[in-house]
This record gives C-alpha cells, sequence and structure tokens, in this order.
C-alpha cells in the first residue's frame, strides 16, 4: 500500500508543479488503498449481564451475541443456550460470520454461571434436573451430596428474569425462540418442552440425559402438557452414535446401574418416534454417528443455528 504522505500547504506551494502534483497524488492514492482495507463491521456485538438466583447460591453470567444488522419487523429469532459459558465459548467468530452471511440474523443469548470454568457441575446438577415426587430433597448424587431437583426454579428465573432483560436489550420475535441444551441441559429442554410448553415454540436437545434418575424423564412426557394451540412446536433432537460413557457405565457401578443404562440406550430415537406423532409438533431427529457425548456439544451448535433462524 502506498504510503500516506502529508504535505502542508506552505511545503507544497514551493515544490516545482510535477513534483508537488505527483505528492498529491500518491497521498490520494494512500488514502483510498487505507479506506479499501478498513475492516468492516462486525457482523455481531457482544454484551453481557449478571444474575442471582432466589436463595442467592448461584450466580448467573448471559453473555449476548447480537447482530449489527437491522432487525425484522417483528423482532430477531432468538436463541437461548443453556451451559452459557461453554456454549459461547464453542460459538467462535467463524460460526457467527456463517450465521451472518446466511441472511438470517439470530440473536443469541448464552446462559451460564460466574465462573471461569466451562460447566459449574454443581449448579447445573440443580438447575437443570427436575425435582422427583416423594424425594426431599432430590439428589442428583446422592454419593457426593450433590442435589437436583431445581429445574422449576431455574425456568422461573429463566421466564420472568432472563427472558425480560434481553428482551430489553434487543428486539426479539417471541415466535421465533428457541432453547438449547446439551446432556442435562438436554434433559431441561425437553423438561421444559413437557411442563411449560409455551415459553419456547422451539427446542434443540442434544444427547438428553435420559438416563438420570432411572429415566424419570419419561415419565414426564406420559403426563406432557398439551402444546399451545394456534401455532407449531419443533423440536430438533440430536443423538451422538459413539459408545459413550455415563456415570451408570463407569467401572464400580453395579450390574443393576449398567442394565438400568442398556436399557435406556435407545430411549433417544424412541421418544423422537413418540414425539413425532404429537399433533401440533414437528420434531427433527439427528444422529450423529461415531459422536461421543462430550464431543456432541460443539457438534449439535450448527445444526441448532440453522434450526432457530429458519
Amino acid at each position: 500500500m502506498p504510503k500516506l504522505v502529508t504535505i502542508s500547504s506552505s511545503a507544497s506551494s514551493s515544490l516545482p508543479w510535477p513534483r508537488r502534483s505527483l505528492l498529491l497524488a500518491l497521498a490520494g492514492a494512500g488514502l483510498q488503498a487505507c479506506g479499501a482495507a478498513a475492516p468492516a463491521a462486525a457482523p455481531y456485538r457482544s454484551e453481557r449481564f449478571g444474575l442471582e438466583s432466589a436463595d442467592g447460591r448461584r450466580r448467573y453470567r448471559v453473555q449476548l451475541a447480537l447482530p449489527n444488522a437491522a432487525p425484522p419487523a417483528a423482532g430477531y429469532p432468538l436463541l437461548v443456550m443453556l451451559d452459557g459459558n461453554a456454549a459461547f465459548a464453542a460459538l467462535g467468530d467463524g460460526l457467527l460470520a456463517g450465521q451472518a452471511d446466511s441472511g438470517r440474523p439470530l440473536a443469541i443469548a448464552a446462559l451460564g454461571y460466574e465462573t471461569e470454568q466451562g460447566l459449574d457441575v454443581a449448579a447445573r446438577a440443580f438447575d437443570y434436573t427436575p425435582p422427583v415426587p416423594g424425594e426431599s430433597p432430590t439428589w442428583d448424587d446422592a454419593n457426593r451430596k450433590r442435589p437436583g431437583g431445581g429445574a422449576d426454579l431455574f425456568l422461573d428465573l429463566l421466564e420472568q428474569q432472563v427472558l425480560p432483560a434481553v428482551q430489553r436489550r434487543v428486539p426479539c420475535d417471541p415466535a421465533r425462540s428457541t432453547l438449547w441444551g446439551h446432556s442435562y441441559g438436554g434433559l431441561l429442554a425437553l423438561y421444559t418442552l413437557f411442563t411449560r410448553p409455551q415459553l419456547f415454540p422451539r427446542y434443540a436437545a442434544a444427547d438428553p440425559s435420559l438416563w438420570w434418575h432411572d429415566g424419570f424423564l419419561l415419565s414426564v412426557e406420559q403426563r406432557a402438557r398439551p402444546l399451545p394451540a394456534g401455532r407449531r412446536t419443533a423440536v430438533l433432537l440430536m443423538a451422538g452414535g459413539a459408545d459413550t460413557e455415563t456415570r451408570s457405565q463407569r467401572p464400580g457401578m453395579d450390574a443393576t446401574a449398567r442394565n438400568r443404562r442398556a436399557v435406556l440406550a435407545d430411549a433417544t430415537p424412541r421418544l423422537a418416534e413418540r414425539q413425532a406423532r404429537r399433533a401440533g409438533l414437528d420434531l427433527r431427529y439427528q444422529p450423529f454417528p461415531g459422536v461421543g457425548h462430550g464431543p456432541m456439544r460443539p457438534a449439535s451448535i450448527p445444526p441448532t443455528l440453522a434450526f432457530a433462524a429458519a
């Protein structure tokens, strides 16, 4: 790129005309070149805010990726991502740029915890698991004294605080909002579908932990609340195909626990078959052959972005 030449009026006026013209031309060329090399505006901007649980035991970090493109008349589609620290890190500039290039701007709210770790294991174990009737408390892991069963409290916070706070910051289309979760997050996404289907019209669940509490969520499915009338509900259900290890498969687990896991090995595709027959629900089941449970988190994000922006 030609070097920008700065010429003062007094200096240039004393130069011979041909040389002065050459310097002015070089200066103009330099300005044009610098203008051409200026980076384009970033397709997304980021914001963040924090919240606290009602009991003061969990602090949340909400990271936003907001399009710089003009919003549609009804507002942007909104994707809410659980395990937000890990999810936001997995998005990366490449995925966001690709989403912007698709011409379908999508607002993203990644709901995580105030920690530098990708996952807060204890907090998500409480927030993402449903209460089990007759158990007080509901344990996620009784041996570790790690409580579960806080899903309804977490969904109250999501509905009453997180979503309104996001909507104050960016115009969102409530008819095109999606809840995504992986593993325990996928468990919560399906629990939301079965117990508060009005909260989101779209759900994306990646490798949901249907084995949790001996398949308790499958009993919740049997008494699922009716879907909202007058609109379609859509579900993207994704499952890895590798021989993944869960707590009921680890060395030291008893044979009964391993048998329970074996019984639930095909729980996700069977659930997909049942939900596909449900009136008012559009279900897409997407297997990921050879992809293990952990890698399913990043693998599930690109199809989820397309699903949420459609």
